[in-house]
């Protein structure tokens, strides 16, 4: 691998880290470039290239899966989530969770209160929503 592709790659991951981290808060591409010190219009390029999504899906999938960890363990309501989590609206998070998951955040925590007896990292890696419903996402 190249020594330009390495920096291209740790430029991504650092916007990626910075998403992770701040996943809650109003994040706009912008900033994101200015993290990887590169043009927004080169970042989306990018980003998808290097991690088969767009920045904007990576961070909705990254809110959903904390507001699926959060309908599961908290009685909090489902519209307190959905802003704890970076969703202005209702009726977006429950859209953009429908169309991650496959059900509305309701029908996820009456599915998933159900006591199971098996580890958290089993359940975390078998439910943690896939970059696209048809095939996960793999690097290398």
């Amino acid at each position: 691998m190249s020594r330009a592709v390495e920096e291209s790659n740790r430029a991504m991951l650092r916007a990626r880290d910075a998403m992770d981290r701040a996943y809650a808060e109003p994040l706009d591409v912008p900033a994101l470039a200015g993290i990887a010190h590169v043009s927004a219009a080169h970042f989306i390029r990018t980003f998808r290239a290097t991690f088969g999504e767009t920045p904007h899906r990576y961070l909705q999938r990254r809110r959903v899966e904390r507001a699926m960890y959060l309908l599961v363990q908290t009685d909090q309501p489902v519209t307190e989530i959905c802003h704890l989590v970076g969703f202005g609206s209702l009726g977006t998070f429950s859209r953009t969770f429908r169309d991650i998951v496959g059900e509305s955040p309701s029908a996820y925590r009456r599915r998933k209160a159900v006591a199971v007896d098996v580890p958290s990292c089993f359940i975390k890696a078998w439910t943690r929503p896939s970059a696209t419903a048809e095939e996960p996402v793999t690097f290398g």
